[in-house]
């Protein structure tokens, strides 16, 4: 319990396919996938994790079939239960380019940001309609706005400033990315504050990503040591 992350973040893949495998449409993938949810959230709170990121929609998923879209965005709405945030004293926030979002989810989202701003326990962030590239271009032009403005010279920009004007600029960086469903790639997710993060990939779907799983993960985690460039023989001595 001493080294538990205090970030982890999730690339939450296979649903389809474990609804197919089923026999089933891969919407009911989605629908079972969003119990692995509650689930995970509550086991990151009571681990004491500090901020549990969740790949939910990429910018890239609006190209799937209308109907799919349109069946998450209608699993959103019903899912996000104030209750299960309020039960768990955990936060909710979203990153991501919410204008594309339709406006219920984004009512729906306001709302659970406001209502769990206080709450004290795991802030479970949703990346919703998200990716890497978005988010670093958005950022470019923010930083490039501020240097036209005058408010910031060019030399002063540093890996900070870019950090501070990502979307993520309020919790650190994540030590351990879970991905599920047995692919072994980023997929345009979070690859700033990946950097030196750990990397657990597993063949297991999301729908079966129970708590046992996760805890696997995070033990995992737990038998590497994490070098940031230097070597093993320096970590030691610095313990």
């Amino acid at each position: 319990m001493t080294r538990v992350p205090r970030h982890i973040a999730i690339i939450m893949d296979g649903n389809g396919r474990w609804a197919k495998a089923r026999g089933r449409e891969r919407t009911y993938g989605h629908q079972e996938g969003v119990e692995r949810v509650k689930e995970i959230m509550t086991a990151a709170v009571n681990l004491g994790v500090e901020y549990l990121t969740l790949y939910t929609f990429s910018t890239e998923n609006w190209n799937r079939p209308a109907d799919e879209v349109a069946a998450l965005m209608a699993l959103l709405m019903k899912h996000l239960e104030e209750e299960l945030f309020v039960k768990n004293n955990a936060r909710f926030r979203v990153i991501g380019d919410k204008s594309r979002l339709p406006q219920g989810v984004q009512d729906v989202c306001n709302y659970m940001e406001e209502r769990t701003k206080n709450h004290t326990k795991t802030c479970m962030v949703l990346a919703l309609s998200y990716s890497s590239k978005w988010e670093i271009t958005n950022a470019v032009q923010k930083i490039a706005q501020e240097v036209k403005e005058g408010t910031l010279a060019v030399d002063a920009i540093n890996e900070e400033t870019i950090s501070q004007h990502l979307a993520t600029n309020f919790m650190p960086d994540p030590e351990l990315m879970i991905r599920t469903g047995g692919e072994e790639r980023l997929s345009n997710y979070l690859l700033w504050q990946c950097a030196y993060s750990e990397f657990y990939f597993t063949n297991v779907y999301w729908p079966d990503f129970k708590e046992e799983e996760f805890h696997k993960a995070i033990v995992d985690y737990q038998s590497r040591q994490r070098r940031f460039g230097k070597t093993g023989e320096q970590v030691t001595e610095n313990k």
